[in-house]
């Protein structure tokens, strides 16, 4: 994919159709074109998914700071204090960026008004361009072994390292420093007095320069619009993954609670039916075998028998080692109990459970009598419990 880059005038001056200078490069960095445009016209050509802005000198501030290592999130409050000394006027007015901690323990950095940033998004976004960086016009220059130089409206760049340049305002004395600081290895870019000792680059080579990994695009926002609507979409994500949190959440609960109510009817119906081998769906088979029953089906006596004993087993707490003897006749259960069980036999609380399973009590002489309950004889053992509790 080839790729764009715009020389920008001051950005005071900038509007839809002020000119601007295009260059276009193939895959390989290498530029095959230049030309006179505008961001309205630039916009209206639709092959540009994105663009390469470069500021003016006058808007290129740049500065370089020694610091010691620090964490990323460190090194940007340091950045940010530092600069308060170098900005004039208030800091809070400026976006301001840096670059990483190079070798030498220094971090470049540059600012510009965030007022000027948002209008040329508004004007990026009036034009239908979406700006892949926007960076100080230094960084446009490429990288070399030594200094390369040119000179802009009146302004000395100088690209030092992918992550290192400087913008000077007054050429004269600046190119004088320069030549004293590097020697006669620097590579220039462009016309220069003859007189002057310098390696001559190709004029195009001011566009080729790679683009350093930071920049000043993170203080334009390119469509305020759209950010409103990504902001709201994200709360709406949000409230919809709260919202299906606490619904599975509840429906986990739900599930629980059934299940716990399942648990309970199916050892309610294997107390009131244990000739049933399986109980799957407890409330159907309830229901099968009470209207069994109301039919007069006759249950089978051993099943009727085992069903008695194992509800009494169960039931009965002073069953074991107080039965004299048992007498099972016609679907009715004898238990004859010896005379200190049938003392401490009167808790009314063993004889509800049972009810309650289905079975029909009632007390005898010489101890119990258990039989499957009707609803007759159900309603029969409730009315003496409570005749006996009044």
């Amino acid at each position: 994919m080839s790729q764009v880059r715009v020389a920008l005038p001051p950005l005071a001056d900038l509007t839809l159709d002020t000119p601007v200078t295009v260059a276009w490069l193939d895959r390989q960095g290498k530029v095959i074109g230049e030309e006179q445009s505008t961001l309205l016209q630039l916009g209206q050509g639709g092959k540009n998914a994105a663009v390469c802005f470069f500021l003016h000198p006058r808007d290129s501030l740049l500065a370089s700071l020694e610091l010691p290592l620090l964490p990323a999130a460190k090194t940007a409050a340091a950045v940010q204090c530092a600069a308060q000394a170098l900005i004039l006027g208030r800091s809070d007015d400026m976006h301001i960026a840096h670059s990483p901690r190079d070798e030498q323990g220094r971090v470049h950095i540059a600012w510009l008004s965030r007022e000027w940033l948002s209008e040329f998004g508004r004007l990026l976004h009036l034009a239908r361009l979406t700006q892949r960086g926007l960076y100080p016009a230094a960084y446009g220059l490429p990288v070399g072994d030594a200094p390369v130089a040119c000179m802009q409206d009146g302004h000395l760049l100088v690209r030092y390292s992918l992550q290192h340049a400087v913008v000077h305002p007054y050429f004269d004395d600046a190119v004088g420093d320069l030549l004293r600081e590097a020697g006669p290895g620097v590579q220039w870019v462009g016309d220069l007095a003859p007189d002057t000792p310098l390696n001559r680059l190709p004029v195009e080579q001011r566009w080729s320069g790679a683009l350093p990994g930071w920049g000043l695009h993170g203080g334009v926002q390119q469509n305020p619009s759209q950010t409103g609507w990504g902001r709201a979409a994200a709360c709406c994500t949000l409230a919809v993954a709260v919202w299906t949190l606490g619904l599975n959440l509840y429906a986990s609960r739900e599930a629980a609670q059934g299940q716990q109510l399942k648990a309970q009817m199916v050892q309610r119906v294997k107390q009131a039916f244990p000739q049933l081998p399986v109980i799957l769906n407890p409330l159907q088979q309830a229901r099968q075998q009470l209207a069994a029953r109301e039919t007069g089906t006759a249950e089978d006596p051993d099943q009727a028998f085992t069903r008695l004993m194992q509800q009494a087993g169960n039931g009965i707490p002073f069953m074991a080692g107080s039965v004299q003897s048992l007498v099972f006749d016609n679907g009715e259960l004898q238990l004859n109990l010896l005379s200190d069980a049938r003392r401490n036999g009167s808790d009314k609380q063993w004889q509800g459970a049972l009810t309650q399973a289905g079975i029909a009590i009632s007390a005898t002489d010489d101890g119990w009598l258990l039989r499957t309950a009707t609803e007759s004889a159900v309603n029969e053992t409730e009315n003496s419990s409570g005749g006996e509790d009044e």
